[in-house]
């Protein structure tokens, strides 16, 4: 079953731990050194990056690994939203 929901990432609220990198491989290290979100083995159905923000709009049965991904920031700077929920 798929599940539409968005991933939030505050880059500014980055600290460049990457542990949300061995949680989800859509999370991945950006060029500056903090972490980024690119499509891993789920592209993203819709994506908005602002520099200090960046949300990824997903469609799939990777909900969990997301959530994984954000309950391992030490930092809280990643936010899983299911779309209606919100």
């Amino acid at each position: 079953m798929t599940t539409e929901y968005r991933v939030r990432l505050d880059r500014e609220a980055c600290d460049g731990v990457f542990a949300c990198l061995v949680r989800d491989d859509r999370f991945v290290e950006a060029t500056d050194g903090l972490a980024g979100i690119q499509g891993g083995s789920a592209e993203p159905v819709g994506t908005r990056d602002d520099g200090d923000e960046t949300v990824a709009a997903f469609d799939d049965d990777r909900l969990d690994d997301a959530r994984q991904a954000a309950s391992a920031c030490p930092v809280d700077a990643i936010d899983v939203t299911v779309v209606g929920d919100e």
